[in-house]
């Protein structure tokens, strides 16, 4: 791919495994960065992100000794926003977004729907020729009943943030009976592969991929095109997507 006309936005999201294999034998995230500049988002919507992790050196030897966060964005993207959603002893992870446009940091928001389970909704504001886009990476919740809560939540503060500007909501929504549509869709967002296509993407598991998890909902925004990365099929157990937009 080339790089992004002007006036278009080309986004991305992954759910990155923790930079690990999909049965976790190998470390991807040297691959992972390199596929992923190969595109040349404008924004990467990243879920999963293991921003530290000692034991990962304890156990490959072959870790980027820096947040990554700083090691994926390092000389390609200008800014980034990490969300921290659950911590232990040696590490943490959670959400992020990399831009290579301005980037205003907003918050990450605890849309936890239980107590076991630590999820985030992640907001930063990018601009694109001087008009903003409000910016939500998710991570939705394993229960059906826990992410229609979240689903509620989320639009909440989405109404709340955006004032009805163009908007993108992207990441794992963990939804295979695609339940998530008709509440986006009453608050004004489409689907990008749901439009282009007529059903959202399969991504999940990676190597034979049949169910639709991984979800680019836009509001004031021209899809014009949308794409499966099935290249990156060992790199994580999810496949990524992406899209180009354009304002309306």
């Amino acid at each position: 791919m080339t790089q992004s006309m002007s006036g278009r936005l080309r986004i991305m999201t992954i759910n990155m495994h923790k930079g690990l294999s999909p049965l976790q034998r190998h470390v991807t995230i040297y691959e992972l960065r390199k596929r992923m500049r190969l595109h040349h988002p404008d924004l990467l919507f990243l879920q999963e992100l293991q921003q530290e992790h000692r034991g990962r050196l304890r156990r490959f030897g072959q870790w980027p000794s820096n947040e990554l966060t700083h090691f994926l964005s390092e000389d390609f993207w200008h800014d980034w926003h990490y969300g921290k959603n659950v911590e232990y002893p040696d590490g943490h992870h959670g959400n992020a977004i990399l831009s290579r446009r301005p980037l205003h940091k907003g918050q990450n928001y605890d849309i936890s729907a239980y107590r076991f389970e630590r999820r985030g909704l992640l907001h930063s504001v990018a601009e694109l020729d001087g008009i903003p886009i409000h910016c939500f990476c998710v991570h939705l919740a394993l229960f059906e009943k826990g992410r229609e809560r979240q689903l509620t939540e989320i639009i909440q503060y989405i109404d709340s943030l955006t004032k009805a500007g163009p908007t993108i909501v992207a990441g794992d929504f963990n939804d295979w009976r695609n339940r998530a549509s008709a509440p986006m869709k009453t608050a004004g967002f489409l689907e990008v592969f749901e439009e282009l296509t007529g059903a959202p993407a399969k991504t999940f598991p990676s190597i034979k991929p049949v169910l639709p998890m991984d979800r680019i909902y836009v509001r004031g925004l021209k899809i014009h095109s949308a794409e499966i990365l099935y290249e990156w099929l060992k790199l994580s157990d999810h496949l990524g997507i992406a899209a180009e937009l354009e304002i309306l």
